[in-house]
Order: structure tokens, then C-alpha cells, then sequence
């Protein structure tokens, strides 16, 4: 059972009275030493002394108690020094010795603790280093730019090392995300500078364009405007949608205007040659022949249109080239090929953005190289459907009977044959355009 007066029993254990003064005991390797003055009485003054011990003991207690629950223990070391410090110094009647021991105790598991923390930080610190200098050579901009934002959070995040190692790891991390970032202002630069240019060879396009529309040299300028046509696709800038339809729509005005001229042109000259009584046969040959050229210069404009606008134009253009009269020779043939090459070109170009934005992942945006290299991939697995459709129909035809009860069926499998060679060779072509493409932005 303890002592009523088991306080007073304590501070006798660490203390004395002596000459009107209040002694601690010898401590902690020093001297015994006068830590206060008896005002009252004797044993007044030593419980007073015990209390203020206590009071002490409570406030180490309770920091002991914090540090084995906190998760930053590294932030207690020098709190832990300090309570050292003042167990030497504390004016007080206790076991100073028993509260010095434990916060050494506690020094040394801390600092283990610390250690590893530091290690781990370490790891942790190399890894987001290594990871912002592979990105400091990436190009996919809106990815990397996400992702050197989720490595400085984590950097933040991350606690202390070595003293000696701080600097150097931070010049490295911090250099290689400047990097990037250096990177990324020079290449939206250049971006904006190529916009710039692009911009300015379009309005050229078009300023030429809009100075041929009203020729009468019909031949000529038909010429002419098919050069402007190819140029205008040569460009394949990659400019923000509406500043692109815009120019477009100035451009595709121009050549219409033209060539609903020209089409004028050709009718004037059939009504003023069935006037005079001249052979129809060979004017309606020429000028069907001219009308055909016109739609083929048309289908091959096409190809720089926004797709859901030249589907529609080139199945207009495919219902004009079947009111456009017959003509024969082997120029027709050409014109047809070129006509119908042109048509499938836009269907398939159609077909491609459909199967491309299904596939890019929301709210990203592809450069002019990654949309080359993504459209030449799925234009590559399309042929190898198309040639295994291919060569199911002519092994059909192959086993098929002569007798003239398949005619009709043998008339079907040709067609349908030849439309899959026109597919492979359509969408070979387009793998060239792409290709050219991306080595022209790779370069």
C-alpha cells in the first residue's frame, strides 16, 4: 500500500534541505546542485520540487506517446534533444537518470527509423529522377505534360534525405523537368511558327485560285487548278478546325466557280453547235471527254476536304459523271480509272477517320506524324482483311461450274473481285500519302 505522504518520500529519495536551500541530488554524471529556496517549510519545499519532476515527466510521457504514433517521426528528433538537454538542467526532484535513459532509448530507435525513412526516400527520389529524364525526350506532349505534374506532387510529397545528397538530387530532378518544359515551349513555338507558314501557303492556294475562276483559257486553267489542287493536299497542314474550313470553303468556291463555267462553256457551245447544224457526234465526244477531266480534277480535290463533307460531294460528283455522256478510247479509260480511284479514295479516307477516332482515347489530340503512323497501321491489317476476302471469292469463281446457270452468278463474283482489288490498291496508295507524311514530319 503507498505511503500517505508518498510524494514527500520521493523528493526525499532525489533531494535534501540544507542552509535554507533545496538540493538535487548528484545526477546524470554532475554534482549535486541547489535548484531552489525553502519559503515555507522544509517538506513544503521538497513536495513543491517533486510536483514541478512530475509536471516534467508528464511532458516527456506524453511526447514519447506522440512519436510512437506519428507518422513524420523524424520531425521529433530535435524535441527529444532538447528534453535531453533539460533533464540535466530540469529543477526538479525525480529520477532524471530513468527519463534521460529513455529518451536516449528513444533517440536511437529514431534515428534507425529515420535512416530508413531516408533510404526509402532516396529510392523513391531516384525513381522520379529517372522518370523525368526518360520524359524529358518524350514528344507525346498532353501524356508527358500530365505525368511530369503527377511526378513534382510526388516529389513534394516525398520526405528528406541525406543532407548531402539534397542538392544534387534536386539540381537533377529540377533540371530534367525544366528540360521538358524548355522542350515543349520550343516545339508549341515551332508549332506555331509552321501554323504560321501553313496559313500563308493556303492563302496563297486560295489567292490563285480566286484569280483563276474567271478564265476563259478553260483548257489551261483546268490544268492549272488541278497543279493547285495537288499542292493544296501536298500541304496537309494541321490547322484548328474552323480556321481550316474557312480557307477551305474559299478555296473549293474558287474551283467550283470555275468549273460551273466551264460546264456552262460546254453546254453554250453544244446549243450553238446544234444551231449551225454542225455533226453533233464529235462535239458531244469532246465535250463529254472535257466534262470528264473536270470531274476527275474534282474527285482528286476531294482528298483534302473534311471527310463528311467529300462523301457527300463525291457521290454527287459520281451521279454527274453518269449524266456526262459516253466517250470512248483509251483517255475515257484513264479519266474512269482516275475518277473512280479518286471516289474510293474518299470513302475509304472516310472510313479510316471513323475506325481512328473510335480508337483515340478522349480529350487527346494526335500530331500529323502519330495520325500517319496510326492510319498506315490500320491501313495495313484493312489490306490483309481485304486480300483473305479476296481470295475466298476467286477460289468461289475458280470452282465454280462453266454451265451458263452461273453466268449470272460468275458476272457477280468478277464484280465483287475487281472491287477488292480497287479496295487494296486504293488503300495502298493512301499508305504511300501517309507514309510520305510521316517521314516529311520525322525529318
Amino acid at each position: 500500500m503507498e505511503h500517505p505522504d508518498h510524494p514527500l518520500t520521493e523528493a526525499r529519495r532525489y533531494g535534501y534541505v540544507e542552509d535554507g536551500g533545496v538540493w538535487l541530488r548528484p545526477t546524470l554524471g554532475q554534482p549535486a546542485r541547489r535548484i531552489g529556496q525553502v519559503k515555507d517549510t522544509d517538506d513544503d519545499a521538497l513536495r513543491y520540487f517533486g510536483r514541478r519532476y512530475e509536471a516534467f515527466r508528464t511532458k516527456v510521457e506524453e511526447l514519447l506517446s506522440r512519436l510512437a504514433t506519428a507518422e513524420n517521426q523524424g520531425s521529433y528528433l530535435m524535441k527529444i534533444l532538447h528534453l535531453q538537454e533539460q533533464t540535466k538542467q530540469h529543477d526538479g526532484l525525480g529520477d532524471y537518470e530513468t527519463l534521460n535513459r529513455r529518451l536516449h532509448e528513444a533517440e536511437d530507435g529514431l534515428k534507425v527509423s529515420v535512416t530508413r525513412n531516408r533510404e526509402k526516400n532516396l529510392a523513391t527520389k531516384t525513381s522520379l529522377i529517372q522518370q523525368a529524364e526518360e520524359l524529358a525526350d518524350s514528344e507525346d506532349w498532353i501524356v508527358a505534360s500530365e505525368k511530369v505534374k503527377e511526378l513534382r506532387q510526388a516529389w513534394l510529397k516525398t520526405g528528406p534525405v541525406d543532407k548531402e545528397l539534397t542538392e544534387d538530387l534536386e539540381n537533377r530532378f529540377h533540371s530534367a523537368v525544366q528540360l521538358f518544359f524548355d522542350r515543349r515551349k520550343a516545339f508549341q513555338l515551332d508549332r506555331k511558327s509552321l501554323t504560321r507558314r501553313t496559313v500563308e501557303r493556303y492563302r496563297d492556294l486560295v489567292y490563285q485560285a480566286e484569280n483563276l475562276k474567271n478564265s476563259d483559257q478553260f483548257e489551261a486553267t483546268s490544268r492549272q487548278l488541278k497543279l493547285l489542287q495537288n499542292a493544296w493536299r501536298e500541304v496537309n497542314g494541321n490547322l484548328p478546325k474552323k480556321q481550316a474550313a474557312e480557307l477551305w470553303t474559299k478555296f473549293r468556291a474558287a474551283n467550283n466557280h470555275f468549273f460551273e463555267r466551264l460546264k456552262n462553256h460546254i453546254e453554250s457551245q453544244r446549243v450553238a453547235a446544234a444551231k449551225e447544224g454542225r455533226s453533233a457526234a464529235p462535239s458531244s465526244a469532246d465535250e463529254s471527254l472535257l466534262r470528264k477531266r473536270e470531274l476527275a480534277n474534282r474527285a482528286e480535290a476531294l482528298l483534302g476536304t473534311p471527310s463528311n463533307q467529300a462523301v457527300t460531294q463525291a457521290k454527287a460528283l459520281q451521279a454527274e459523271w453518269k449524266q456526262s455522256g459516253a466517250v470512248r478510247g483509251p483517255e475515257s479509260d484513264k479519266l474512269w480509272q482516275r475518277f473512280m480511284l479518286a471516289c474510293d479514295k474518299v470513302f475509304e479516307m472516310s472510313a479510316l477517320d471513323y475506325y481512328l477516332r473510335k480508337r483515340q482515347a478522349e480529350g487527346t489530340t494526335m500530331s500529323n506524324n502519330e495520325r500517319a503512323v496510326a492510319a498506315t497501321t490500320a491501313l495495313r491489317k484493312f489490306i490483309e482483311s481485304d486480300k483473305q476476302e479476296l481470295e475466298t471469292l476467286r477460289d468461289n469463281l475458280d470452282k465454280l461450274s462453266p454451265a451458263a446457270a452461273n453466268d449470272q452468278f460468275r458476272q457477280l463474283l468478277q464484280g465483287k473481285i475487281r472491287t477488292f482489288e480497287r479496295k487494296i490498291q486504293t488503300k495502298t496508295e493512301l499508305i504511300a500519302l501517309f507514309s510520305a507524311t510521316a517521314t516529311a514530319g520525322g525529318s
